[in-house]
């Protein structure tokens, strides 16, 4: 029996979400961002446009191993003047690794006359053509019907004839984009209910944008009209004033709604989660009063509401924070903060009892923490670190006695302008000193170089090792070159295994080798490294 309380949910963040001002994923930010969306237990990640720039051809062609969502391509229907299966477009959409397709075309009269140029019944054509073509090659098509409120307000039996023609050609969702965002609620309610009687709600998808801070409630509102398919993404991130915020969808429809979203209590609770990764991906503060998820959401400063939480947090928090990973933040006297640290922990296969004291020192010692400018949000592996040692688990594998650093900025002997940095480190192993010399293409590049030359021959497993990705954020920007930085490194093995590591200093180089210890110390003891009674000279 199929389940009319089912809504499908679709992620665009790595398409739409690069299309912000200030926006430039990187592979490895979208194959973090995918996976992350992957846990979380969403239907449809969309990956971007395969075909249109390195970044997206690239992670197309390595894609992420999904375990849950069904990975999208995203691209248009055939050009003019073209057959479905002789458009280079449309080919490099079959040609993706991807399991499903999306694809755009117009739905508006008025773009058809004049951008597309061509008689309005070719662009029907051109839809339909494109849906059954794709269908030969990929098992789910969607359609995404650009301008299509626009469209239907304009002339709705040709915005209609449009998506009827993807449906008939046997697409499996027909999406109603709001791509201006011009739309209000009641609009949406009204003509989403009029689609939804010439096709099955259980094939109309919704996607909104956000230019009148309406894109959430449109998309509420098209469900309530029979709409099962509900697209947005990550923080709201899109162009102009963003997309639909697929965050405050997830929390509203799981826990507010008796619809069935597909993802389980547990995943709810990553929601801060998945938030703050994103931000930090994009080296950017989170916004604190985001619904759901900000610092803010569920802060409370002094007088009548402090005590009225205390007695009751009903009073004034319509929902438990830990629900969605978040927590309460009393500014005169925060007590927040240990379930959340207990589910992480437990994340990462240490059970605590709350009754445990060394809880409390542990949830002080992360608030310390965050305020000199650490982030664990997204740098779960120094967070399980910072755990490990409080509990003494973590050996000692190597100490820094010192590092120097030399950049030597020249012109060589062809004129041509060179700079070449060389690292010098002094460590501890095991109570014997290792000392080594590396040159690399930039400071950090140079000091992970040296740090490796010294313990690959002591620690094996490092050999395999790889770092993917390197972030700098300026904490204090009013400190002008005196500031304090934090640096967050990215590292992976031959195992598929990726994680985050943070360091927090005034120097950057100092910042990162923080980082880099905490990478090559995670790699030891997730793979159960000794330290050696005695160590070659």
């Amino acid at each position: 029996m199929v389940n009319d309380k089912r809504v499908y949910l679709f992620d665009s963040t790595l398409r739409d979400g690069a299309q912000s001002q200030g926006v430039d994923f990187t592979v490895p930010d979208k194959g973090a961002i995918a996976r992350a969306l992957d846990k979380l237990g969403l239907d449809y990640v969309e990956g971007g446009w395969p075909g249109a720039n390195p970044t997206d051809d690239a992670f197309f062609a390595d894609p992420p191993d999904f375990k849950t969502s069904r990975f999208v391509a995203f691209g248009m229907t055939r050009r003019p003047g073209r057959s479905a299966d002789n458009d280079p477009g449309l080919a490099a959409l079959l040609n993706s690794k991807a399991d499903a397709i999306c694809m755009v075309g117009k739905s508006w009269d008025f773009h058809v006359d004049v951008a597309l140029e061509i008689p309005r019944e070719e662009n029907v054509a051109m839809i339909a053509e494109s849906v059954a073509h794709a269908l030969t090659r990929k098992d789910e098509v969607m359609f995404d019907a650009e301008h299509f409120f626009d469209g239907y307000k304009s002339n709705p039996a040709y915005a209609l004839e449009c998506v009827e023609a993807a449906h008939k050609a046997g697409a499996r969702w027909v999406v109603l984009c709001d791509t201006n965002g011009g739309t209000l609620p009641q609009e949406v309610e009204r003509i989403v209910a009029e689609v939804c009687e010439r096709i099955p709600g259980s094939h109309v998808g919704i996607h909104c944008h956000n230019d009148t801070e309406n894109a959430v409630a449109n998309s509420l509102a098209a469900l309530k009209s029979g709409a099962r398919q509900v697209q947005g993404t990550i923080n709201g991130l899109g162009e102009r004033c963003g997309n639909a915020n697929i965050i405050s969808l997830i929390a509203s429809l799981k826990l507010k709604s008796d619809y069935d979203i597909g993802i389980d209590d547990h995943g709810v609770s990553q929601l801060t989660h998945v938030s703050r990764l994103l931000d930090e991906r994009l080296n950017r503060q989170p916004t604190r009063n985001a619904a759901y998820v900000g610092e803010s959401a569920f802060a409370h400063k002094g007088g009548l509401h402090v005590s009225a939480v205390a007695k009751d947090p009903r009073t004034y928090e319509h929902i438990d924070p830990a629900l969605v990973g978040n927590r309460r933040h009393i500014v005169v006297s925060d007590q927040a903060g240990r379930s959340n640290i207990l589910a992480r922990l437990s994340e990462v296969g240490i059970e605590l009892d709350p009754k445990d004291p060394g809880v409390n020192k542990l949830v002080e010692e992360v608030k310390a923490r965050e305020f000199e400018g650490y982030a664990y949000d997204g740098a779960e592996a120094s967070f399980e670190l910072l755990a490990r040692r409080a509990r003494g688990e973590v050996p000692s594998y190597f100490s820094l006695t010192r590092f120097r650093i030399m950049d030597d900025r020249r012109w060589n002997a062809k004129g041509e302008l060179v700079t070449e940095s060389e690292a010098t480190v002094t460590l501890e192993v095991a109570g014997h000193a290792k000392m080594e010399v590396a040159d690399g293409n930039g400071p950090v590049n140079a000091l992970d170089t040296a740090l490796r030359k010294a313990l690959v021959p002591i620690y094996p497993q490092l050999q395999d090792m790889r770092l993917v990705d390197y972030k700098v954020r300026i904490l204090t920007p009013q400190a002008g070159t005196r500031a304090v930085t934090r640096v967050m490194i990215e590292s992976a093995d031959a195992s598929g295994r990726r994680w985050t590591t943070i360091g927090v200093s005034t120097n950057i180089i100092d910042a990162s080798f923080n980082a880099l210890h905490d990478g090559i110390t995670w790699k030891l003891f997730q793979d159960g490294a000794s330290v050696p009674q005695e160590v070659a000279e």
